[in-house]
């Protein structure tokens, strides 16, 4: 269909995987399998149901009539009462106890919290193994010197395998982010109305501690340590804003990265991946825009500014529940989720198949090494029994001379040729070149890579077997 909006977080951006995990069928055949669990415990503490009618309802978790859903939510207006009916159709003889006692949250909230707990699962997946190529990156440029930037002005030379690290710090703190929610989500549970479990109490005939064993029982058999312990209507709409937090640190995380190979693209220094027939431009043949870091940038945008939609849901819930959730969330939760699954296959489809060019690394080094050597030739020549401030006088002059020329003609740098010919300095040829070596200012940079990998990384992958092995696709 051409003829209609279709979101190209679908249509061009996110996994097939992730699509399939906030698509109507697992959306209702998990509203289906919280019913069936809810019947299940409803049996197990007493309540008049039968295996045979529970065994009917597992045997149509999966075959939803979509059609008769739609007729009876046209009818009815009310999704939740379209899909009990639909399902109490295939199943007469269980249609009477189906959603026995509960209240449209506990199907919808509960779903909610399954599918985001699924969903961060998914996440996690891609983030180790995002950070398992950027490793490797990291250790294949461990010692390769490049200029730094403060400012994007240039600064003190580190290594590029250094500069991932820092992309990989900010990756393990949004997978400790990651940890920390899929650690701490728990069900809704089944609450009742306003959160008082009034309506299994009176179907427990008063038995207090039936209706907590209930929550226990559902709990367990949808694979989760436990429910909240109070809410109203609905689990407190705060969970919502904090799992999507997660998801905007890594939106974070990656437009950093992203807008550094941008840079980097400019500088000649990185390429993204550029199949052969891939046209950069419509006018400019010659031109490899970085687009897919572009993308990055772009849909992290998107999943940073969504991250408002829960914060604000949260704050203007009324007492035990409003609907004015619904809507913004049925929107807000699916897409961070789909656009961060998008971003993170972009991040490393880029990491595993960009090219870094040392060559051009080495020109600019080159091009800026006069300037950055000054203040070793200072110490240097100072050792040697110099005058501290008339060295530093004379660098000043010369920089200043050669810095014009550079900027106002575009000549050559020509700040060492100046330095080799003033005798304040009184070096040598073979003593000014040992001082330029570009090893001889990256500091500790290759050490402190080996040692963030094996301290860090390292452990990591190890209890996380087989995170670099992912396959993963983009679309056009």
């Amino acid at each position: 269909m051409h003829d209609t909006y279709e979101n190209p977080l679908c249509t061009r951006y996110a996994s097939r995987e992730m699509q399939q995990l906030f698509s109507d069928d697992r959306k209702f055949g998990t509203w289906r399998r919280l019913w069936v669990a809810l019947a299940e415990a409803e049996r197990e503490l007493g309540l008049p149901i039968s295996e045979e009618q529970i065994e009917e309802m597992r045997a149509h978790l999966d075959d939803i009539d979509y059609q008769k859903a739609h007729a009876y939510e046209a009818e009815l207006r009310h999704d939740v009462m379209a899909h009990i009916r639909t399902y109490a159709d295939a199943c007469p003889k269980a249609g009477g106890i189906i959603h026995l006692g509960a209240t449209s949250c506990y199907v919808g909230d509960n779903t909610d919290i399954i599918l985001m707990r699924d969903g961060l699962r998914l996440v996690r997946r891609k983030l180790l193994c995002a950070i398992a190529r950027t490793a490797a990156f990291a250790r294949r440029y461990a010692d390769v010197p490049t200029l730094a930037y403060t400012h994007f002005q240039p600064a003190q030379p580190t290594t590029a395998g250094k500069r991932a690290t820092l992309w990989i710090q900010d990756l393990l703190s949004d997978l400790e982010q990651v940890d920390f929610q899929l650690s701490h989500l728990r069900l809704l549970g089944c609450k009742g109305t306003t959160g008082t479990s009034a309506s299994f109490l009176e179907l427990f005939e008063g038995d207090t501690e039936k209706v907590r064993r209930l929550e226990t029982l559902i709990s367990e058999k949808m694979d989760f340590p436990a429910c909240v312990p109070v809410s109203g209507q609905t689990y407190s709409r705060k969970t919502d804003y904090y799992v999507l937090s997660a998801l905007c640190g890594i939106a974070q995380s990656a437009s950093k990265f992203a807008g550094d190979l941008r840079l980097l693209a400019h500088l000649k220094e990185f390429d993204e991946p550029f199949e052969s027939g891939q046209v950069g431009s419509s006018a400019m043949a010659y031109k490899r825009n970085p687009m897919r870091c572009e993308r990055i940038c772009s849909l992290a945008r998107f999943v940073i500014t969504n991250t408002t939609n829960p914060a604000v849901t949260a704050a203007t819930q009324w007492l035990e529940r409003t609907l004015d959730d619904s809507a913004n969330r049925r929107l807000a939760i699916p897409q961070a989720f789909l656009a961060t699954d998008a971003i993170l296959s972009l991040w490393i489809n880029v990491i595993s198949g960009g090219r870094l060019y040392p060559e051009m690394m080495r020109r600019h080094l080159e091009e800026e090494m006069p300037f950055i050597a000054t203040e070793n030739i200072l110490m240097y020549c100072t050792k040697r029994g110099g005058d501290r401030q008339a060295l530093h006088e004379a660098i000043r002059r010369h920089s200043v001379a050669a810095a014009h020329e550079v900027k106002t003609y575009g000549h050559q740098n020509d700040l060492l040729e100046r330095i080799a010919a003033d005798p304040t300095f009184g070096l040598s040829a073979e003593e000014l070149s040992a001082l330029l070596d570009p090893r001889a200012f990256i500091g500790c940079a290759p050490q402190q890579t080996s040692d963030f990998l094996a301290e860090w990384v390292d452990p990591l992958l190890a209890a996380n077997p087989g995170a670099d092995e992912l396959s993963v696709s983009i679309s056009v």
